[in-house]
């Protein structure tokens, strides 16, 4: 018996040098492949000879569902990021000397290891931290990253990992060089201004019209004027019963007020205006005098009805206002 425990107490050295000599076996074979095609494509036979114990190495693996018919659009979403972040590690790290490797594993490709590991939902980054070694785990337990703030970006990805090995450099993030998009911006720019250099004589009476620009300014002023951004702030009714089986257009209190009282005042504000304008610039260059006074008669009534009419809707606002204009 006593042989037999000095027997297995000589072997243990050997034994723990066979782990070492084959996890860094491990490590060389995947970082070769790494280093052609980052990250690794994995499977369940390679993901599990990745990620098992001893390991002297540490490996990021991506478990995710690309395929449409999954309907996963956060695993679309983070893929590129992904592919950056693996990419330049790979760039930045040739000669391996982090120790860290980055896979990934679909679904497709995946479906046992998606079972073992008992997911419903993708995608899923586990950082398999080294079990020997500084900073090593020896329980060999993942760490899970966090996306319930959706697809971040590879270099907040990227710190997460350095986070998790030995202190010492780890690789910079390598964006590569977005061609096509400086193809479209350039082709953008160079047809608007194509577009602009012939349009030019065309528009730019229009931009010049004085009447335009009034007209213009005289909408807008009226459209904020009689309430329309408080009613896309607050979400008011159109319209409301008043509990005796009819229509309230008018809102009781300055506090308060409904969609269509909205538009009943500025079309009040707009006739005012109208006849504003009328009287100041359209009537004073009438020639015939006759024509000209029935058209002061015309728009002074107008005026008069619209603000008699305006006091009458202010009351409903303000019971306690004691002034008002005949005939309403």
């Amino acid at each position: 018996m006593k042989l037999f425990v000095a027997g297995f107490a000589a072997l243990l050295p050997f034994s723990s040098v066979t782990a070492k000599r084959q996890s860094v076996a491990t490590f060389d074979n995947f970082h070769e492949k790494f280093l052609a095609t980052a990250p690794l494509k994995l499977d369940d036979a390679s993901y599990d000879v990745l990620t098992t114990s001893p390991r002297d190495y540490g490996v990021a693996v991506l478990l995710t569902a690309l395929e449409a018919r999954f309907g996963c659009t956060l695993c679309r979403d983070f893929q590129p990021e992904w592919d950056v972040l693996s990419k330049s590690w790979a760039k930045g790290d040739k000669k391996g000397s982090t120790r860290m490797l980055f896979g990934t594993l679909d679904f497709v490709d995946g479906k046992s290891t998606f079972q073992k590991l008992m997911l419903q939902t993708a995608p899923v980054l586990l950082m398999f931290p080294p079990t020997v070694g500084p900073q090593s785990k020896p329980d060999g337990q993942p760490i899970r990253y966090d996306f319930t703030q959706g697809a971040q970006p590879a270099e907040q990805v990227r710190d997460w990992v350095s986070r998790h090995l030995p202190e010492g450099p780890k690789p910079v993030i390598y964006r590569p060089f977005n061609y096509v998009r400086i193809v479209t911006i350039t082709t953008i720019m160079l047809g608007t201004i194509t577009f602009v250099s012939v349009a030019w004589p065309y528009v730019l009476p229009f931009i010049q019209n004085r009447n335009l620009w009034a007209a213009i300014s005289l909408i807008t002023i009226l459209l904020f004027t009689s309430g329309h951004m408080f009613n896309h702030i607050r979400k008011v009714p159109y319209v409301a019963g008043d509990g005796k089986g009819g229509i309230s257009y008018f809102a009781g209190g300055f506090s308060n007020q409904f969609g269509l009282e909205t538009q009943i005042v500025a079309a009040m504000y707009g006739i005012l205006s109208f006849a504003t304008i009328a009287l100041a610039l359209k009537v004073p260059r009438m020639v015939d005098a006759k024509s000209q006074q029935m058209a002061v008669i015309l728009w002074g009534s107008v005026m008069f009805l619209q603000y008699s009419f305006l006091l009458s809707v202010f009351r409903i606002k303000n019971g306690g206002y004691p002034f008002h204009l005949p005939p309403f």
